[in-house]
């Protein structure tokens, strides 16, 4: 029998187009003789869908007629409960649509790559791809990230994170500290985005209110960091578990600008809508075989840090000036999963699925030998009842 798949992808996240696209490169890399593979679209209202023509991504150049081709469903929170429902029940006919054996989350941005939706399925227990909660949302929140990644010895460039709430109220202590412990020019960030959305730079106060104002519509939590200015991007996609890992080869992705935008890492400076795949970049990135290691090391000890899994990748920054190395963030979540860097390094695109759905039912088979809870009844004991208030019984 074929192994169900559910693909999900969309998502309440101004990365929302970018996980369609992403979603439908793995759909059709998923090998149709093991797979059934059942695309979930989740709206940016965060209504589920499924459907075959989700599997097209010129479907959605018209949302509401590709929807009106599609199935409404939800999943229940409950534990073991791996049906996908459908909202229109039939009189007579049951609501389970599909059971699942696994899901592959596709969900790039907030909601979805942050250990929210993670959750959600860790509630269920369904075996499913990629970083857990904690990992996703470490990974997702710049802030943090950097925090551990400090704590453990990997390079980062100095920043300062506040609120958008401590913003509006101390401003001016907050501008002295990033211009006496950075100075300029900084690049601003709201802390839990990706895709270079509110990303920007500023080479003085007057640009810096600019730039803050912009990223505190995006996130209640702001970082600004020293800015590299001789600036060489290298990104390295890592593949497995903390435990067990490998690197892929590097690439050099290439900016139209001094920021990668939106644009350059999407749409490849055109409106082609594939993915990462489609930006301009060099692979392998030409260095030094010592950076190359250095680099591929690095990413594996931010991957084994934050305690990662599935497929991330790790974007780096080099100083051109002087060849320091720092990383600048992980996706948890890649863009396209970078599956053209592990086809440069010999891993085609369904075998890359094939271990992501392998690495997910090994998961769930290690956690199936950890204790989670006693069986014990303190309260048929009579134990944790002193003192308790309606302690007389309860009602159905």
């Amino acid at each position: 029998m074929k192994t169900n798949i559910a693909v999900f992808f969309g998502g309440r996240s101004t990365e929302h187009e970018i996980s369609v696209i992403s979603a439908n490169q793995a759909m059709a890399a998923l090998d149709s003789e093991k797979y059934n593979v059942i695309p979930v679209y989740i709206t940016k209202q965060g209504l589920w869908y499924t459907g075959e023509a989700l599997t097209d991504v010129k479907n959605y150049r018209n949302i509401q007629s590709l929807l009106d081709r599609c199935t409404q469903v939800y999943m229940r929170p409950v534990f073991g409960d791996f049906n996908l429902y459908t909202t229109n029940k039939k009189l007579f006919k049951s609501d389970v649509l599909v059971t699942l054996d696994a899901a592959i989350p596709v969900l790039h941005g907030s909601n979805g790559e942050d250990g929210i939706f993670e959750g959600v399925l860790e509630t269920i227990g369904i075996p499913y791809a990629g970083c857990n909660t904690l990992a996703s949302a470490n990974g997702m929140d710049k802030i943090t990230m950097k925090m551990i990644l400090s704590a453990d010895g990997i390079p980062v460039v100095d920043y300062v994170w506040f609120t958008d709430k401590q913003w509006f109220s101390r401003r001016d202590e907050l501008i002295a500290k990033i211009e006496e412990k950075l100075g300029y020019p900084v690049i601003v960030k709201p802390a839990n985005l990706g895709s270079s959305v509110g990303i920007g730079r500023a080479d003085n106060r007057e640009q810096l209110l600019e730039r803050v104002d912009d990223a505190q519509r995006y996130s209640a939590r702001i970082i600004v960091e020293d800015l590299v200015e001789n600036l060489q991007e290298i990104n390295c996609s890592v593949l497995g578990d903390c435990d067990d890992y490998e690197t892929s080869v590097l690439e050099e992705p290439i900016k139209s600008g001094e920021i990668l935008s939106y644009t350059d890492k999407y749409m490849g400076g055109s409106k082609d809508n594939r993915g990462m795949h489609a930006a301009q970049k060099r692979i392998p990135a030409d260095l030094p075989a010592d950076e190359t290691e250095r680099i591929r090391h690095l990413a594996g000890e931010t991957f084994r840090v934050l305690s990662c899994h599935g497929v991330s990748r790790v974007d780096m920054m080099i100083d051109a000036a002087t060849r320091k190395i720092y990383v600048n963030e992980i996706n948890t979540i890649p863009g396209s999963l970078s599956f053209y860097l592990w086809e440069a390094a010999g891993l085609k695109f369904p075998e890359l699925m094939d271990r992501l759905v392998r690495l997910a039912l090994k998961r769930k088979r290690d956690q199936a030998s950890k204790t989670v809870s006693y069986d014990s009844n303190i309260f048929a004991l009579g134990g944790g009842l002193k003192g308790a208030k309606g302690a007389k019984g309860c009602k159905n």
